[in-house]
């Protein structure tokens, strides 16, 4: 799906996303990644939800965002309240949704201004058995 353009140009923007990319401002992602607004997306290295660990979110807790939006794949998960306790020690929130869902919410509080971080989770498609 392709996003309708902004005024935002000068920050990290979802401007297309699929099942198995996004594009930010315009670079297509199939792998992976942490977005905030004012630096370059950063790969993640996570292959699935699964495979989350406490390490992964620390990644993301340097960044110091004042949220986080988690996009969990194809289908809303909610992550184990252990993983993201350098977060919630913090104050930061973790949202999570599915992929389509949090790339809409990172680009509503990425234009109101907020210190958001869009972690997501893109792995490899599924597989028709």
């Amino acid at each position: 799906m392709k996003l309708h353009s902004t005024s935002t140009r000068q920050y990290q923007t979802v401007t297309a996303y699929d099942d198995t990319g996004v594009e930010i401002n315009a670079v297509r992602f199939e792998h992976s990644l942490i977005v905030l607004p004012e630096t370059a997306p950063v790969a993640w290295p996570v292959q699935s939800f699964d495979e989350l660990a406490l390490a992964d979110f620390e990644q993301i807790d340097a960044a110091a965002p004042d949220v986080v939006i988690l996009g969990t794949g194809q289908r809303q998960r909610f992550v184990h309240p252990e993983l993201t306790t350098s977060l919630t020690a913090r104050r930061i929130g973790v949202e999570c949704m599915d992929n389509q869902a949090a790339c809409r919410t990172y680009n509503i509080l990425m234009a109101e201004g907020r210190k958001v971080a869009l972690a997501l989770i893109i792995g490899a498609p599924a597989k028709n058995l």
